[in-house]
């Protein structure tokens, strides 16, 4: 996309947000999604590896894996911790970035609005400084830090680790098209984000280090599960890397403008599965409808005049977006063909993918829904549903189902059941609500705090000693999305059902920006009205 299209305000967004608020909600909103979002941002703070800073608010965590890549003879200290162990993987560290980055290029007015939006750049560059140090040559990438078996035999805070700590890195001669193409895809993004918050330097240094990776994942292509072994047992490369290698290369267009990533992206879509891939999951595995989605954002951008597409770039971008919609519809169970072309329901209506985790796939269709009804309002087209996801792309081939508002309406309708609208009557939201999980799967909100314990904690103690305690965690691991409730609504909290009460930092990123348009649109904003008045006054390029 153009360099316009970064702004954290843009005349569209504002028109929509206007104009969708009545279809999503008549009556005041059921949920604070100011609180929400200030809530998800917190979280990122308690997931923090390497040395903490001053002003650092989850005051009950302390500094932790000083010596990362020590062994390596690499500085690998910072980054996050995925979810509840304390393994630093980078596919989906990556991805949440991406995601977060998103979520601020798309609704950071809403985020400002919230006096939030500092925190948000934070928690970006606290994964970006991280990549910037695990890329040590255009070819090299640190993809791990820690073992996951080693790991997962412990129980300690980690401030006490005593696992192995051991990087792994991706190469040319063990290449990782994967957790490269991801990482360019994540600081590509996290460019566009800090060039419009008025830092170009960081910016700059951002996307040489995107294209670098870029480069790396396309021209050593490999699965990166192959060349760092340890990793398949917990995040295998399930659809391969050439849905990475679309997704990055459509992010190194936005955040550049340059026709040849475009043209990357458009001649291999059919070849790498893009206009193929029919899919009903979004996840750090699996991006084509991500990539989909994002690629339907160009007809927004050729219709507003921002972009210059061919009637061939066209035809493709169509296909892509015949995708996106396949994915949309499964999600609103309104695709013809019944279950086999649909994505599972809960009882209560929420989406329900696999038991293990299950609102990472909730959390990322809530933030694409959200975007994608923004491209049907922007475009004044309604939603069109297929069946097989086989057809040519063309829009005849499908028939209406639906429009934007009906779009974001569903989209509410899940991150509302997050926040608590569920027969359990339970926020999923940790901190959000009078009733959310208390027993967190989550080795340093359940144990003592390291700033009022220093007492060391082995790695079976801590079994003995907080999980295997049947009372609440000390600590509430604030603004965590837990893995959520089995098929049938019902939740477990318990530590020991870590399918359901283990958070990650991808279940909470989508969340960001699904809050900023939600609250928003409920009028929880009081600059939305200032918003809508600049969007009459100046083009996009000036705001």
């Amino acid at each position: 996309m153009s360099d316009v299209s970064v702004r954290f305000v843009v005349a569209a967004v504002a028109v929509a947000a206007i104009s969708l608020a009545a279809a999503v909600s008549a009556a005041s909103a059921a949920h604070d999604y100011g609180d929400a979002l200030h809530k998800s941002l917190l979280y990122f703070e308690a997931q923090r590896s390497g040395r903490l800073p001053y002003n650092q608010r989850v005051r009950w965590r302390g500094h932790s894996g000083l010596m990362d890549g020590l062994e390596q003879g690499v500085d690998l200290v910072g980054g996050y911790y995925d979810a509840g162990d304390h393994v630093k993987f980078g596919l989906p560290m990556a991805f949440t970035v991406t995601l977060l980055s998103w979520g601020i290029l798309e609704y950071g007015g809403g985020v400002a609005d919230a006096g939030e939006l500092a925190h948000a750049l934070q928690a970006i560059k606290w994964g970006t400084d991280y990549f910037l140090k695990a890329h040590t040559a255009p070819t090299e990438l640190w993809a791990q830090v820690g073992d996951g078996e080693s790991d997962h035999y412990c129980w300690q805070r980690p401030e006490d680790m005593t696992t192995s700590r051991r990087a792994y890195k991706v190469d040319a001669d063990h290449p990782g098209s994967e957790v490269a193409a991801e990482t360019a895809a994540a600081m590509a993004a996290a460019s566009a984000v800090f060039r419009a918050a008025g830092d170009a330097h960081y910016a700059h240094l951002l996307l040489h280090h995107a294209q670098q990776l870029f480069e790396f994942a396309d021209t050593y292509r490999g699965r990166y599960d192959d060349s760092v072994d340890v990793v398949k047992s917990y995040y295998p490369s399930s659809s391969g890397y050439q849905d990475e290698l679309l997704w990055a290369a459509l992010w190194l267009h936005r955040a550049t403008g340059r026709r040849d990533y475009l043209r990357y992206a458009l001649d291999n879509a059919e070849a790498f599965g893009g206009t193929g891939w029919a899919v009903s999951e979004f996840s750090w595995d699996i991006k084509y409808a991500g990539l989909q989605v994002l690629a339907s954002q160009l007809l927004v951008e050729a219709k507003e005049q921002r972009l210059r597409l061919s009637a061939e770039e066209v035809a493709v971008v169509e296909q892509l977006r015949s995708k996106a919609e396949y994915y949309v519809c499964s999600c609103m169970n309104r695709n013809p063909g019944g279950a086999k072309h649909n994505a599972g329901r809960t009882p209560a209506g929420l989406l329900f993918i696999r038991p293990w985790n299950n609102l990472q796939y909730v959390s990322g269709a809530a933030f694409l829904l959200t975007v994608y009804s923004d491209v049907l309002s922007s475009l004044g087209q309604p939603l069109r549903c297929g069946g097989s996801g086989d057809d040519d792309g063309e829009p005849a081939a499908r028939s209406a189902a639906g429009d934007a508002g009906e779009v974001l309406a569903f989209a509410k309708s899940q991150a509302d059941y997050i926040l608590g609208t569920n027969p359990m009557r339970t926020s999923y939201l940790v901190g959000y609500g009078a009733a959310y999980p208390r027993q967190v799967h989550h080795r340093a909100a359940s144990s003592a705090s390291y700033s009022h314990d220093r007492d060391f904690i082995g790695c079976l103690q801590g079994f003995d000693s907080w999980y295997s305690a049947r009372r609440e965690n000390p600590h509430d691991l604030v603004g965590a999305v837990v893995g959520g409730p089995n098929g049938e609504d019902v939740f477990n909290d318990h530590r020991g059902a870590y399918m359901q009460t283990e958070a990650c930092t991808y279940n909470t990123g989508p969340m960001v920006g699904v809050f900023s348009k939600l609250m928003q649109l409920e009028g929880q904003s009081p600059r939305l009205e200032v918003a809508a008045a600049a969007a009459t006054k100046a083009p996009a390029e000036d705001l």
